[in-house]
């Protein structure tokens, strides 16, 4: 086997035996092909050079070498930007403080996800192929597939829909995928021109969804004291059902399940050595930073978001909001009933209702922040794509066939969708697929955390006890909430035969997690779960 660090390829290895030598000893199985296969190869074939400084403790050339992949994961998409204009219509400022509570548990996962490829040098993807057998692996494929088509229609709808108002209205929806589709994968070759390139162009669309939402932010002048105490100061007085599903909301779009898969990935595209322990404690420091850095700036485009529509819409009826459109000479105002109902809104409604009240610039602002999420959030989504099905599957085909399968597989329903549904009439579809995204959290907040947890995969890396409390508690926290989520979501069904189909795939998904959460608890140190099975599945928990 090649030595690492004499060749100067710091990237994946041959077998879990090659990435640290506790795997040597283990009882880990590991199948003869592991020894014969090429490596995994990673997406970016560009290594970014890491700055020598010694005796430093902090140097802003290495953080500026390490930032980059904390911005591709921390991409605000539009389903979650429609999360939080629902959230500001429905409850006010009174869930803001859930958007602070989820970026939080959002970069402890996601530390936990950077530290794996940095520390294994493989992406959170691979380490499922390894440790998994065959049939868990390719259930969790199939989910984290799921979740990615899920998410991917959101995107690519959102795009569409902004195209249509910047258009207004010219473009239909249908065109406005296709026209997604094509500048998608033109964008998507830009790492062909350099990798810190392709982290420009991503920072350059974050600038634009920070100065468009921060625009409407400044136009609309929410009360600072609101949104200060709706922040900091956790309630939810007067809650109801709607408001608790928006708060459950909140934590899947926050928390997105293909960028811990991601960002798992994306760290490797660094020169690290892993086999010098300095380099790898510095790595993992670089990427902490760099996903406070992201998260936060992510967290502000939400609370932005959210702000604007608390200020302007919360308690508003339709008959104000038609009021007001028809006075501003809208050709829009036909979109909302004419009585006292309760104003909701989406991605398209809250740009119309923004221009209605703060004058076309508001809406055309509104369209070209909601252009960037999309593509930004798009290209993301093709990259978590790639990684996820060449990691489970051990893909050995050409990039363009890898893009174009992938992008097929999440493209077609939503142009279908896009073909045979309204603009107007889309909020029904954005819901079941937040449904959708939050049921796939558990298929990456439990590998994450599982394979963070085994010394046999992390060595010395492994997560401590503090770690693994906080991890649990977070993990357990969330799925608990999703399941609370398709319970309400359910009881909304109102038909017979579509409880009947839910109860049946709601034992067969929540026997899945068990098992996953079986294994994680294992690796967590709870030994006394372990029946004598788990060397079979390759998560041997060794003693600190």
């Amino acid at each position: 086997m090649p030595d690492e660090s004499a060749s100067g390829d710091h990237g994946v290895s041959v077998s879990l035996g090659a990435i640290n030598p506790a795997l040597s000893n283990s009882s880990i199985p590991q199948s003869p092909e592991v020894y014969t296969e090429e490596p995994f190869t990673t997406y970016f074939d560009e290594k970014i050079a890491v700055p020598e400084e010694k005796h430093s403790c902090f140097s802003f050339r290495k953080l500026w070498a390490f930032t980059g992949p904390g911005f591709l994961m921390s991409i605000v998409d539009p389903g979650n930007i429609e999360c939080d204009l629902q959230s500001g219509a429905l409850a006010g400022f009174k869930l803001l403080w859930v958007v602070l509570f989820s970026t939080i548990m959002g970069l402890l996962l996601q530390s936990l996800a950077a530290r794996l490829g940095v520390v294994t040098g493989l992406h959170l993807a691979e380490v499922c192929h390894r440790q998994y057998p065959r049939v868990p692996r390719i259930l969790l494929w199939l989910m984290v597939e799921l979740a990615i088509i899920g998410v991917d229609m959101q995107e690519v709808i959102g795009s569409a829909i902004a195209i249509n108002l910047l258009s207004v209205g010219r473009i239909p929806l249908w065109g406005g995928v296709l026209i997604t589709i094509a500048d998608t994968l033109i964008f998507l070759f830009l790492d062909k021109y350099g990798l810190r390139k392709l982290e420009a162009f991503f920072g350059f669309l974050i600038t634009i969804m920070a100065l468009t939402f921060g625009y409407e932010y400044v136009t609309v002048k929410p009360s600072q004291t609101q949104v200060l105490q709706g922040m900091f100061l956790p309630s939810c007085s007067g809650c109801r059902t709607p408001q608790i599903i928006q708060a459950v909301a909140i934590v899947g779009a926050v928390i997105t399940p293909h960028n811990i898969y991601l960002h798992s990935a994306l760290v490797k595209s660094r020169q690290v050595d892993r086999a010098n322990k300095q380099e790898v404690q510095e790595a993992n420091k670089y990427f902490f930073i760099d996903s406070c850095i992201a998260l936060f700036v992510s967290f502000i485009i939400n609370i932005f978001v959210i702000s604007v529509f608390a200020e302007a819409f919360f308690e508003k009826t339709n008959k104000q909001v038609v009021a007001v459109c028809k006075n501003s000479s809208s050709a829009h105002a036909h979109l909302f009933p004419d009585d006292n109902s309760t104003l909701t809104v989406d991605i398209y409604k809250g740009g119309v209702v923004l221009g209605c009240y703060f004058g076309p610039a508001a809406l055309y602002i509104w369209a070209v922040g909601i252009l960037a999420a999309g593509h930004s959030s798009t290209m993301t989504g093709t990259y978590s794509g790639q990684f996820v099905m060449e990691g489970f599957l051990n893909l050995k085909w050409s990039r363009f066939a890898r893009v174009s399968l992938t992008r097929s597989i999440a493209i077609i329903p939503a142009l279908l969708i896009a073909v045979f549904q309204d603009v107007e009439h889309l909020t029904g579809m954005n819901d079941f697929l937040n449904v959708l995204q939050s049921l796939q959290l558990p298929f990456a907040l439990i590998p994450i955390l599982t394979f963070t947890s085994l010394r046999p995969v992390m060595s010395e890396f492994a997560n401590g006890l503090g770690w693994r409390i906080i991890g649990g508690i977070v993990v357990l926290v969330i799925c608990f909430i999703n399941m609370y989520f398709v319970v309400v979501y359910v009881q909304g069904l109102g038909h017979v035969a579509l409880y009947v189909v839910a109860a049946v795939v709601s034992v067969a998904y929540l026997s899945f997690v068990f098992y996953l959460g079986w294994q994680c608890f294992i690796a967590l140190g709870m030994s006394f779960l372990d029946c004598g099975h788990t060397h079979h599945l390759g998560l041997t928990v060794q003693p600190e």
